[in-house]
């Protein structure tokens, strides 16, 4: 398995020495700076390839691009669409074009990963990305105040909610709309509570069966474009896997995925397995979904998170939390196995370490929520024990 390391661009304060001194060869990167929906130039791709491979010394490549976003018309499935489908596509052959041919993007509406506290404490002093149910709720029925949410809050959860609500002061509340608000770190768009409401409002009229749609016809659209170019788009789940804010979601579950690899069955349309995302969600199994979509992988993020009775989860260490990583692993390295004894090309599947803890000198330290470098570490040399472990034992290819 190619082991890689998101890496934010040059202002990323995260090295690529660093990425190098970590152990991992292969760069998960994106153009952060181009709003969504713009064109991806060629120019603008070779020059962060050039960045990526400046030091041939460290030897990393750019391997796979996490995200090129889609944006909210298509998962509105409104307006003119065909301009944005071929941007699209054009952008996807620019990557080609730079040797970069793996593509890891969302379906999410309005926001992407969402977590209620970016540094909840851990043992020992370390901190971790932890969703808390009965914020959440304290959020979206009294600071949001949008119609109907009480419906979609267990009453215990929602009695909680409102009990942190009447004792937080207004810095509390503060922090935990920009933390909400968030999401995934580069994602362009950002939200206050109005802004929110707005996009809300947008989305209305769309329930899971219409954004299941929406899906479907954007992947009609691009995967023949990315086919032919040689490309592999990674849908990544839901995280959490379940609607948010009244907002459907559609990748969260084996057979949310069974729908779309039988809507759109051109076999550029794959998978970004994150055992994180989907391991949040209450009765999926990991391993198992590994064994089913396992010819659909194109990409893994590996980490781990431990559930709680309410809804609420917390980021747990990589070989820790609810999923068993090493059953995880071994069914990856047995695809592995199977695409380069079929003579397959690009047999080896990339992963990164997602996520990690704040630990040591990386408190205080101006990185991504969810991305130091100590606790990534860790987590990627556990992942490459194992995986090396695993491979030893059952004679698979790594």
């Amino acid at each position: 398995m190619e082991q890689t390391w998101r890496w934010w661009g040059p202002a990323d304060p995260i090295t690529l020495s660093h990425v190098r001194q970590a152990g991992a060869s292969g760069i998960v990167t994106a153009l952060h700076d181009v709003p969504t929906g713009e064109l991806w130039t060629v120019e603008a791709i070779a020059e962060r390839r050039r960045a990526v491979e400046a030091d041939p010394a460290l030897g990393l490549r750019w391997s796979v691009v996490e995200s090129l976003p889609i944006p909210e018309a298509i998962k509105l499935g409104q307006g003119p669409l065909e301009p944005l489908f071929a941007t699209y596509r054009q952008s996807i052959r620019n990557l080609a074009a730079c040797g970069v041919n793996t593509i890891c993007y969302n379906f999410m509406p309005v926001l992407d990963w969402t977590r209620t506290e970016l540094r909840a404490p851990l043992p020992g002093g370390g901190t971790a990305l932890r969703f808390n149910a009965h914020q959440f709720a304290a959020f979206d029925c009294l600071m949001l105040e949008r119609c109907g949410a009480e419906a979609d809050h267990s009453p215990e959860v929602l009695a909680r909610g409102r009990a942190w609500f009447a004792q937080a002061t207004e810095a509390d509340k503060q922090t935990l709309v920009d933390t909400i608000m968030a999401g995934l770190p580069g994602a362009f768009d950002r939200y206050d509570i109005p802004g929110l409401r707005t996009m809300l409002a947008r989305f209305a009229g769309i329930d899971r069966a219409a954004l299941r749609a929406n899906l479907l016809h954007f992947l009609r659209n691009v995967a023949p474009a990315a086919e032919e170019a040689g490309v592999r788009l990674a849908i990544h789940p839901d995280d959490p896997p379940r609607p948010l804010l009244g907002l459907p979601r559609v990748v969260g579950s084996a057979e949310d995925l069974y729908a779309i690899f039988a809507g759109c069955e051109s076999p550029a349309s794959g998978l970004t397995l994150c055992t994180g995302s989907l391991g949040a969600g209450v009765g999926n199994d990991l391993p198992a979904i590994a064994r089913q979509f396992a010819s659909r992988i194109y990409f893994a993020h590996l980490r781990n998170v431990a559930k709680e009775p309410d809804g609420s989860f917390m980021e747990a260490e990589h070989l820790g939390g609810d999923t068993d990583m090493v059953a995880v692993v071994t069914a990856l390295l047995e695809e592995q196995t199977r695409r380069k004894r079929a003579g397959e090309d690009r047999w080896r599947i990339p992963f990164r370490p997602d996520h990690g803890h704040e630990l040591i000198y990386d408190q205080g330290r101006p990185t991504h929520p969810g991305y130091p470098v100590i606790g990534r570490l860790k987590g990627l040399a556990e992942l490459r024990g194992v995986i090396t472990a695993v491979a030893a034992l059952k004679g698979l290819a790594t």
